[in-house]
């Protein structure tokens, strides 16, 4: 029972955190009352606290000094939800480690992962702050080729999936041959094609059926931009192949 339960948890864990588009922003203006105008000098935030309701649907109105009465935005919907119905790991005001110059001190410190976790705690999945703190540790570790901090993860998928939108693969891609995963290689290559079914290695790699090496020197020789590189790799990956074979 204990090994089942430590079984699911990891399961739990381990799965992939949603990748959203950006929510639209609220701008929605209900009313403009001019008889207050001046009454009050500070804004006053009216909540639905049914607790039914999911907290997307639920009814958040601001009054404005100058008596307008508006929908509130999603960063004052975010607050008020927190404030009334608090979730563990999440503070009302963000932490300041989330802003940019901050970010730059936690990835040199190999904290991708771990800003990754308070992130997906802190905000919601299609926030601006969320969509951006994502992009910047993916972003770092492409630069640097850090790629194994995310390996065996629940970002590591996320990661991939921004990369190949961005095609900006060939780091990975020769991580993967220098490690000898080379389905995880053919895998990737394959996610590219889906994702870009008009890329001449995706033409290619279907009228030949192509495979394993195959699809990769493909995809290296009309994708890539690390040519030499990635032929290296592959290279010394054949090699050591054969002698394995061989002994």
């Amino acid at each position: 029972k204990a090994t089942r339960k430590a079984i699911e948890e990891a399961k739990e864990k381990l799965i992939m955190p949603p990748v959203l588009n950006e929510r639209e922003p609220i701008d929605d203006v209900l009313a403009e009352d001019k008889f207050l105008e001046g009454t009050e000098t500070t804004k006053y935030v009216f909540t639905d606290l049914t607790y039914s309701i999911p907290h997307r649907e639920r009814f958040i109105v601001v009054r404005e000094p100058n008596g307008v009465l508006r929908k509130a935005t999603w960063e004052e919907r975010d607050r008020m939800i927190q404030i009334f119905f608090p979730k563990e790991g999440r503070r009302v005001i963000p932490p300041v480690v989330f802003k940019d110059e901050h970010l730059v001190t936690v990835f040199q410190q190999d904290r991708h992962e771990d800003i990754l976790n308070m992130c997906i705690a802190q905000f919601e999945p299609d926030s601006p702050d969320y969509i951006r703190v994502h992009h910047r540790a993916y972003d770092d570790i492409e630069k640097h080729a850090k790629y194994d901090l995310l390996r065996s993860t629940r970002h590591f998928g996320g990661m991939v999936w921004y990369l190949v939108n961005r095609k900006k693969t060939d780091g990975l891609l020769i991580d993967m041959i220098q490690r000898d995963l080379l389905d995880d290689a053919t895998s990737l290559i394959t996610l590219y094609h889906m994702l870009h079914p008009e890329c001449q290695s995706a033409k290619e790699a279907k009228e030949g059926k192509l495979q394993g090496v195959d699809l990769i020197k493909v995809f290296v020789k009309t994708e890539s931009q690390k040519e030499g590189y990635i032929q290296l790799a592959l290279q010394a990956y054949e090699e050591a192949m054969a002698t394995s074979t061989a002994s």
